[in-house]
């Protein structure tokens, strides 16, 4: 009967210790690229996340085939708008937004596929601890690495027959907002 008890508080132990599903930072800022092997598709940008008022900013350059665009998007999720500005031309388009607010993370009912150390690892400062997940968003695949300890996003990607494949890296990231006017509608859509 020890025996028996002992394992089994050696497995809830065990999984206890696996990493769940997490929500990133409410408040971040950094910089990502989204790349599209079969469209062609490639853009970078600077973005302000800011999950508590559901808003995202983002200063972005958009490459398809040959051609580059550049362009100021606001998402205003509690005011279901979006702001977007094409810098070179100076027009601003405002528009109802008709995708939900997903906020950043991984899924609840994501699963765990491993950790794994991104560097040199066992050197200090020179690596960290990722970790693994996979699911189903409305029957389309995903995947996301996250930072081990603050569920920071490192990498996603995703499929669907009306998106096709987009990998998403993140990078450069720090906590907070540091432009308080970060989620202000760009001055060419007052007019």
């Amino acid at each position: 009967m020890l025996l028996v008890v002992s394992l089994t508080l050696l497995v809830t132990v065990t999984l206890a210790q696996l990493p769940h599903p997490c929500r990133s930072p409410e408040q971040f800022e950094g910089r990502l690229s989204s790349f599209d092997p079969d469209k062609r598709f490639f853009s970078k940008a600077r973005f302000a996340y800011d999950d508590r008022q559901r808003r995202f900013r983002e200063f972005e350059e958009v490459q398809v085939g040959r051609d580059v665009d550049y362009f100021d998007k606001l998402y205003l999720y509690n005011e279901g708008k979006e702001y977007r500005v094409n810098i070179r031309t100076r027009t601003c388009n405002v528009t109802g937004l008709t995708r939900p607010w997903i906020p950043f993370g991984v899924p609840a009912d994501a699963r765990f596929r491993g950790t794994a150390d991104i560097g040199a690892a066992g050197v200090p400062d020179e690596h960290v601890i990722v970790n693994l997940f996979d699911g189903k968003f409305n029957n389309n695949p995903y995947f996301m690495t996250v930072s081990g300890t603050d569920c920071i996003p490192i990498q996603s990607g995703f499929y669907s027959n009306d998106t096709g494949g987009i990998l998403t890296d993140f990078y450069d990231i720090s906590l907070g907002i540091s432009d308080p006017d970060a989620f202000i509608p760009p001055s060419e859509c007052s007019s």
